[in-house]
């Protein structure tokens, strides 16, 4: 008695070339998922250490001129609350300075610089989750078309026999279904990292928000 292998190795070597091309694209998705996973992982930990340290300095009790040239002399660019804190002083202390300028045109200058500076930093912070999304979403389905198309072939292949085992059947419908396999492989972690990491950004959205309003509450007492 012949017995099929059904290794993963040999069923993946042997499936037609649209399913091997649906893995492959599969694996494909699921490498770059866990690489966005991981890079996004490290940019959100490193924006919140960030906005813990500005945090402390600002509640601190520093001068704000003091801290905006301890900001501007750095090499490299600042990043959100930083960033947003930098903008908006700069264009306050600008404005002021202007003598063509009203008590509302500068508060409203500040404002308006730090929330273009505040949009550039949640279009940063949103960068890989509508990847992930996609991939969550749209991996299942792949995997299933793939899964679809090789139960076709196995069925089409023993209408030109005459009595059909299980043998004959099996090796075709696993090779299927490891696309499906492959598809929730993929899918399943995009899906689990864009939850976790939305929650995050939105956090973090929330909490530069709350600081460009008390930062513009500060501006306008020192203007007053």
């Amino acid at each position: 008695m012949v017995t099929a292998d059904l290794s993963i190795i040999t069923l993946i070597s042997e499936a037609s070339l649209l399913v091997k091309l649906v893995m492959l694209a599969l694996l494909l998705i699921s490498f770059y998922s866990w690489l966005l996973i991981f890079r996004k992982r490290s940019e959100l930990e490193q924006a919140k250490r960030d906005a813990d340290a500005f945090e402390d300095k600002f509640w601190s009790g520093n001068e704000l001129n003091r801290l905006y040239e301890d900001i501007s002399s750095r090499p490299h660019a600042s990043r959100g609350m930083e960033g947003i804190f930098e903008v908006g002083f700069k264009e306050f202390v600008r404005l002021k300075k202007s003598n063509g300028s009203g008590h509302n045109a500068v508060l409203e200058g500040s404002q308006r610089v730090m929330r273009i500076s505040l949009a550039r930093e949640i279009d940063q912070l949103e960068t890989s989750l509508p990847f992930l999304a996609t991939a969550g979403s749209t991996s299942p389905y792949i995997g299933l078309f793939g899964t679809v198309w090789g139960i076709m072939n196995s069925f089409r292949a023993l209408g030109n026999v005459q009595h059909a085992t299980l043998a004959m059947v099996a090796p075709g419908i696993a090779e299927a279904l490891i696309a499906t396999a492959m598809g929730l492989f993929a899918a399943i972690p995009a899906v689990i990292a864009y939850n976790r990491y939305s929650h995050e950004v939105e956090r973090l959205i929330n909490r530069y928000d709350t600081f460009l309003e008390e930062f513009s509450s500060i501006l306008q007492r020192q203007q007053d």
